[in-house]
């Protein structure tokens, strides 16, 4: 990990890290894969990170991915009601607000700004989704252009996935990555800087690199 006080940003994933909403994207997923006639044991390792049309895209190329994508948003919406915040990570928000930060979900805009409302957090300043980019995760674009929106260098942020694919995206964006293991086993982050057990060790992290 860097020095302490180096960071001067922190992007937050969204799914994972600061919602809980695990159980909820694979039972959609599930439900998706049986009406498609595709293996839900094989798709499940898959569909955290990138963006649901890449995950469509790459998994039943004979779909339109863009609304096979809407229509799972379609059915997360419907249960938003069920979603709580990760344990910690309103405690992690209230640190990040003293200095930058960002939200950077691979989800589309409006399933993403429903997240939000369910666990009671506002949009933020800059808040990149799936609408803002044209590569997803574990392609450093979402990253970078969040860094670049907020006007800090890339190599200045500290970045919290809970996800292979965005924690490959954050170090590919030159930055500092910290694994949260709340949706995959600590060794498939290992990618990472530092790996974690819990939103609260995360806390933890940010107030020794933020000051």
């Amino acid at each position: 990990m860097p020095p302490d006080h180096s960071a001067a940003a922190v992007l937050f994933d969204l799914d994972g890290v600061l919602v809980d909403s695990t159980a909820l994207i694979e039972r959609v997923w599930r439900q998706w894969a049986i009406e498609c006639g595709i293996d839900a044991g094989a798709l499940m390792p898959t569909i955290h990170g990138p963006p649901a049309r890449e995950v469509i895209a790459e998994t039943a190329p004979h779909l339109d991915p863009d609304a096979e994508a809407h229509r799972l948003d379609s059915w997360e919406m419907a249960h938003a009601a069920e979603l709580l915040a990760m344990p910690g990570a309103l405690d992690c928000i209230a640190l990040a607000r003293r200095h930058r930060w960002a939200i950077v979900t691979s989800g589309l805009r409006d399933l993403a700004m429903g997240r939000l409302d369910a666990i009671g957090l506002l949009v933020p300043d800059v808040f990149i989704t799936a609408d803002d980019i044209t590569r997803g995760k574990p392609d450093p674009e979402p990253y970078l252009l969040a860094a670049a929106r907020l006007g800090v260098s890339a190599g200045r942020c500290v970045v919290v996935e809970d996800a292979p694919a965005g924690v490959s995206a954050a170090k590919s964006a030159g930055m500092t990555a910290i694994g949260v293991a709340t949706t995959h086993a600590p060794e498939a982050l290992a990618e990472a800087d530092l790996v974690v057990g819990s939103m609260g060790a995360v806390r933890e992290e940010l107030e020794r690199l933020l000051g």
